[in-house]
């Protein structure tokens, strides 16, 4: 039996009508959170109590990947809901003159909050070799602090120690923060000449990000790097910066040498480390973690914001 062109047009269209759609990949909704720094004006290492400052949604703008996205929570970063983890990632090379600081590293130890625990490692051969655990006991911490040993550039490249320690963070706390501070010249042995996209650097932000750390350096000169010249340190300093914007850390150096002391700079990381805040958001993405452009926005004057460019994005597990 034939069909009439107008029959057979009908039935097709019918039988479309009735084949299930295909989906064209639709965006998942996937959830983030990122930890932000938000300094008040006048909060010093005195000031007792919770900080001065309590921001809120509304002021804040932040977009993901160049698009506007709600914040849905902002919540202060403080005791057991949020504790601390911190390392010490020492550059093995770094022997000149840095005995005169163990001090300060001690002291920084003994006055930690409670909620914190606390490890030194040091760069060696491309890793992150901890002296011993993380730890609230600052004799424990104190006893680990020692006058750098390893063979001059035996750390290869800080980089490289910085994605074996992301790698292979020390603890299974998924709601700590988690806060590393390399003290090194930034310079990579395997890339002696600036490149801003030298790709060891790029692969331990991408390392720290995925890990959640917060990267924060201060500049030493190596033991046998003096005669790199001034290019060289500024070079280094350039890649340390990159790593401490992406992840929303802060670098601190002195010109091209070693600075008299570091306790300013340590007393300036505590400060940090009492102003820090969760804010929580929803983007759409691929069905899968990874990790996006972030750019945060403070619309108050009254405090300095310190925020990652880069942040993970994780895919909803459902309720």
């Amino acid at each position: 039996m034939k069909l009439s062109k107008w029959t057979a047009f009908l039935a097709a269209g019918t039988l479309a009508a009735s084949l299930p759609a295909f989906p064209t990949a639709p965006a998942v909704q996937e959830r983030g959170q990122a930890l932000v720094t938000i300094l008040p004006k006048h909060d010093t290492l005195s000031s007792k109590g919770a900080p001065s400052v309590t921001p809120n949604s509304n002021d804040l703008q932040l977009k993901i990947n160049g698009k506007t996205t709600p914040i849905t929570s902002v919540t202060r970063a403080h005791g057991p809901t949020s504790p601390l983890e911190l390392v010490f990632l020492i550059d093995s090379s770094a022997r000149s003159g840095i005995g005169n600081q163990l001090s300060y590293l001690a002291n920084f130890a003994r006055e930690l909050p409670p909620d914190t625990r606390m490890a030194v490692a040091y760069m060696q051969n491309g890793r992150a070799v901890f002296s011993g655990p993380l730890s609230s006991n600052s004799a424990e911490i104190e006893a680990g602090i020692r006058l750098p040993s390893g063979p001059i550039g035996g750390s290869g490249s800080p980089y490289f120690c910085l994605t074996d320690l992301a790698q292979h963070w020390p603890s299974q706390d998924k709601t700590a923060r988690r806060e590393v501070v390399m003290i090194t010249d930034g310079i990579d042995n395997y890339e002696p000449r600036f490149n801003p996209d030298d790709q060891y650097v790029q692969a331990a932000i991408h390392d720290a990000v995925r890990a959640g750390l917060m990267v924060y350096s201060i500049y030493w000169t190596n033991e046998g790097g003096s005669g790199r010249g001034p290019f060289a340190a500024t070079g280094g300093q350039s890649l340390l910066l990159q790593v401490t914007e992406a992840t929303g850390g802060a670098s601190y150096w002195t010109g091209t040498g070693n600075p008299v002391s570091i306790d300013p700079f340590l007393k300036d990381i505590r400060i940090r480390l009492r102003n820090q805040y969760r804010i929580g958001f929803e983007a759409m993405a691929r069905n899968k973690p990874e990790v996006q452009q972030m750019r945060l926005k403070l619309t108050s004057s009254e405090s300095k914001l310190s925020a990652p460019q880069m942040v993970l994005i994780t895919p909803q597990t459902g309720e």
